[in-house]
């Protein structure tokens, strides 16, 4: 990393790691290792964490559970303005109530999908993303219409902006394009890279953050190469990002949890199994998983 790495002016800004969860062999949650692994993840680099995304399997929690993530992330953050807590639910009040225990245990932000229920029409999205930015935390809009089946168009992002509900989007449509459309509709809207294989492409074109998965498990190889993108500077970032985009692809798969886990593993770190319906990684899936993870580690990319 250069002297030159722009600062980060808002939570939302830089690396923040979308937290995987770890889980002991009867899937019960390990709170004690998620306390060190958040910790350890900011002393490795990133400038915060994202407890209860998808990748932190939230819709398998109950509700005490989910509570006590995001009271145990904010606590071993140090500082809750590195704490951007996933907030979605079916109903725009459950994300609302989920968003003021977040501000009540002290997160800086949250992230917040679509309504995701069914095919929301338009009014229907600035109406959810109203009532949530009523709670009084900066809304991070997340845009995944492959899950969702909500897209967050360009221009559907700038009007909710204007509205006032949200002042970033974690984009996950893969389609970079948009990146330059989103500038020109809304430019006082943050763009952050939502998903790990295009984070180069959308740090060229002006994300000024990443919601990243495989932090969990290659923290300082993945900080190297954001200041690298976002810095501009290909010399480092290309040849590291090649590297490291065998693994990096698996973010955008259906078996991302699963993935990254097993790296998380091999990296000495505390992935463990997944909750149901989640399956385990195929062997054929395993193996592929298990051979980048290992040629990266050996690359010392850790």
């Amino acid at each position: 990393m250069t002297s030159s790495a722009p600062r980060r002016l808002r939570p939302w800004h830089g690396i923040l790691v979308a937290t995987a969860l770890p889980l002991r062999p009867d899937l019960s949650v390990d709170f004690t290792s998620y306390a060190q692994h958040v910790r350890w993840l900011i002393d490795s680099g990133s400038d915060g964490v994202v407890p209860n995304g998808s990748l932190g399997e939230y819709q398998t929690l109950s509700d005490e559970e989910r509570a006590r993530v995001v009271t145990t992330a904010v606590e071993a953050a140090g500082d809750g303005e590195r704490v951007m807590v996933g907030v979605a639910a079916y109903g725009s009040t459950e994300s609302r109530r989920w968003a003021e225990q977040a501000a009540d245990a002290g997160a800086g932000s949250v992230l917040l999908l679509p309504p995701n229920a069914y095919r929301a029409d338009e009014r229907s999205v600035r109406a959810h993303y109203a009532e949530v930015a009523k709670a009084g935390l900066p809304v991070v809009a997340y845009n995944n219409p492959y899950d969702t089946k909500v897209d967050l168009t360009p221009a559907l992002l700038a009007q909710l902006h204007a509205d006032g509900s949200i002042v970033a989007v974690k984009e996950f449509s893969g389609d970079v394009r948009r990146a330059y459309e989103i500038a020109e509709l809304a430019p006082e809207l943050d763009l952050l890279a939502g998903a790990d294989d295009v984070l180069l492409e959308l740090a060229l074109a002006g994300a000024v953050g990443w919601i990243a998965g495989y932090p969990n498990a290659l923290p300082a190889a993945c900080a190297q190469l954001y200041h690298a993108a976002v810095e501009g500077d290909l010399t480092t970032a290309l040849p590291l990002y090649r590297a490291l985009h065998p693994l990096l692809r698996w973010d955008s798969k259906t078996e991302f949890i699963q993935a990254i886990k097993v790296s998380m593993d091999l990296a000495g770190r505390p992935g463990g199994p997944v909750r149901p319906p989640r399956q385990p990684l195929t062997a054929d899936q395993e193996a592929v998983v298990r051979a980048a993870t290992e040629k990266a580690l050996a690359e010392g990319h850790k």
